[in-house]
């Protein structure tokens, strides 16, 4: 009689128990853990040591966890980029990094934690020039240390018609061109002219 009265009431505690698990409610999923903006994914660039944003540049402003603050921008001539909320930004002559905690800073005023993250897609401000006698003139760009041979090889090589003895390289703030002879260094000779290429520089092939 005793065992069957405490498998009786072993029972009505078990139907209990179960009555009142049925009735919670049912447990959120679990969260993923945010993820980075769609644009983060996008094509990145590897900038040079001595890389500086300047015009033309463009790059990727990631607010993680905000995404409506962030952008795909490009410096505009005035060196400024427009970020939404943040409105005009001077970027040009900073590094990539030392835009990151100005936007971090001037973010404050509308986000409690930010979190920025500056990508370069890509790199238009350091350009080299090269025209006259080439395959293919025009602007490239510097991303790399390049030589004066290695443009040329870039421009797709001298054309049938080049002075190839007579190439000069016009720098900027500098008076007098520096002198190239294509045939001489190809020889392996006066190597020293065939010199790194800087920003803005034009080398100039005549015919």
């Amino acid at each position: 009689m005793q065992a069957s009265r405490i498998l009786t009431v072993w029972a009505c505690t078990l139907a209990l128990a179960t009555v009142a698990q049925a009735q919670q409610p049912p447990q959120p999923a679990a969260q993923p853990p945010a993820q980075p903006p769609a644009a983060a994914a996008g094509p990145q660039v590897t900038p040079p040591a001595d890389y500086v944003i300047g015009p033309e540049d463009k790059l990727g402003v990631l607010f993680w966890r905000d995404e409506t603050m962030s952008a795909e921008v490009v410096v505009r001539p005035d060196g400024r980029i427009s970020l939404p909320l943040l409105n005009d930004v001077q970027v040009a002559g900073m590094t990539p990094d030392a835009l990151r905690l100005v936007l971090m800073a001037a973010a404050k005023k509308f986000v409690a934690e930010p979190s920025v993250s500056v990508v370069v897609r890509e790199i238009n401000s350091r350009k080299v020039f090269i025209t006259g006698q080439v395959t293919r003139p025009g602007s490239y760009p510097l991303i790399s240390p390049t030589t004066v041979l290695q443009l040329i090889a870039i421009a797709g090589g001298l054309s049938e018609f080049a002075d190839s003895k007579k190439i000069t390289i016009i720098r900027p703030g500098q008076k007098e061109p520096l002198k190239f002879n294509y045939e001489d260094v190809r020889k392996g000779k006066n190597l020293q002219q065939n010199v790194l290429l800087k920003i803005g520089d034009t080398v100039v092939v005549p015919g």
